[in-house]
């Protein structure tokens, strides 16, 4: 079978782009299918979908983008139309990787698109902005962004390089799941969550969870771990929750780097899925501070640590605290009898247990009993005698999660 690549490109703007990469495709041995998701201007090649098509399976015709002139109304309901198309498209077997090419405004319209289709698929982002920031356009998928370096107006001997590679990029990443089929065993998945002060934790609870027969996907909990893995249980890809690390609530509640937004623990209560929680690094926040090792105004008065020059950690006190608590209670609100929530009294990550920098047993007592009160008359609450990363501790919680689904 010869991979079929999708091509997202506005065709009145990158048209010779567009032409060079479906020509590399078909070389290549992949069948191209060039989608044209430009509105203004005449479109410099034949696409296999047209732009009025996209438009129409975006909900506005054509004819009426035209007549707007507005490349900003027009793009969400070009980048609608491209979602609808595709994702049919992939959801058939018709599509086994897509590239897109742009500049600004192109990166912006193809990675919505791709940010769309499900994890696994190949999707690779040709664009001038690839060098900064590119968490606007990557998200929480597995979007390959690739630097254009030159901007992408016009064939040279750099950018056909360029767009070769991308080519070649697509066939072998298409290939490489042709040949390989599916990458899932057939085993239970277990999303798991994880922050750098619960690592030896977590690598022993991978340990017990793979000895049972399941196969763990762990989770920076950066704010982007945390949403990607809600996600991945919401398209099925996960079955079961090893929830160790909840700093991403507490930086939300706060401003903190490691904020998920508000869906973040909510979507296994309310698929019942099987899960254990521990607020595992929930006692501190994760703060960006410029210039490096420089403490806030607003936190001098709290005990806390740097993380790293640029990343300040302070402690939360025991009121804080429980207004974690009241949010981890509020988000766990659908769960039932599958949930379980472990709470370690000899300290919630590295930094608090003691002998750490930032330990604080009284602050953990107020903030357990605000968990327990909030929470133990609709699930299982156990306090655990030990620190978060100490063995018995993950023992208990893993043999609890495992007991769910025995």
């Amino acid at each position: 079978m010869k991979p079929r690549v999708v091509i997202l490109a506005t065709l009145d703007t990158k048209a010779c782009e567009a032409s060079f990469l479906t020509s590399r495709i078909r070389e290549g041995g992949g069948r191209p299918l060039l989608v044209d998701v430009g509105v203004l201007g005449t479109p410099g090649c034949e696409a296999d979908i047209s732009r009025g098509e996209v438009a129409a399976a975006g909900g506005v015709s054509l004819g009426e983008l035209v007549a707007t002139a507005d490349r900003g109304l027009a793009a969400p309901v070009m980048a609608r139309g491209a979602q609808a198309l595709v994702s049919t498209l992939v959801g058939e077997g018709e599509v086994q990787a897509v590239i897109g090419l742009g500049g600004t405004q192109g990166t912006t319209l193809c990675t919505s698109v791709m940010q769309a289709l499900p994890y696994g698929l190949p999707k690779i982002m040709v664009s001038t902005v690839a060098s900064g920031d590119t968490s606007p356009f990557v998200g929480i998928k597995d979007i390959t962004m690739m630097f254009s370096v030159g901007d992408l107006l016009g064939l040279n001997p750099f950018t056909r390089q360029v767009l070769a590679h991308a080519a070649g990029a697509a066939l072998g990443m298409a290939g490489a799941r042709l040949s390989e089929g599916t990458s899932w065993s057939g085993r239970p998945v277990v999303g798991m969550t994880n922050l750098g002060v619960l690592t030896q934790g977590a690598l022993e609870a991978v340990r017990l969870l793979e000895a049972a027969g399941r196969e763990v996907i762990v989770f920076h909990a950066v704010g982007s771990g945390g949403r990607a893995m809600e996600q991945m249980l919401k398209e099925g890809l996960i079955h079961e929750v090893f929830d160790y690390a909840l700093g991403e609530i507490s930086d939300e509640l706060w401003g903190g780097l490691r904020s998920a937004g508000p869906e973040r623990l909510t979507v296994a209560a309310g698929m019942g899925l099987p899960q254990v929680v521990v607020p595992g690094g929930a006692e501190h926040l994760g703060l960006l501070v410029d210039p490096p090792n420089t403490v806030p105004e607003d936190w001098k008065d709290h005990v806390h640590v740097f993380h790293s020059p640029v990343v300040f950690v302070p402690r939360l006190r025991g009121d804080e605290l429980v207004r974690v608590a009241d949010t981890i209670a509020e988000r766990l609100g659908d769960a039932g009898a599958g949930t379980a929530l472990y709470l370690p009294e000899g300290g919630t990550s590295r930094y608090s247990v003691e002998g750490g920098p930032l330990h604080d047993p009284r602050a953990d007592r107020m903030f357990f009993e605000a968990l327990e009160a909030r929470l133990a008359s609709r699930i299982e609450v156990r306090r655990l005698p030990h620190g978060v990363e100490e063995p018995e501790f993950i023992a208990e919680a893993v043999a609890a999660l495992l007991a769910f689904s025995s």
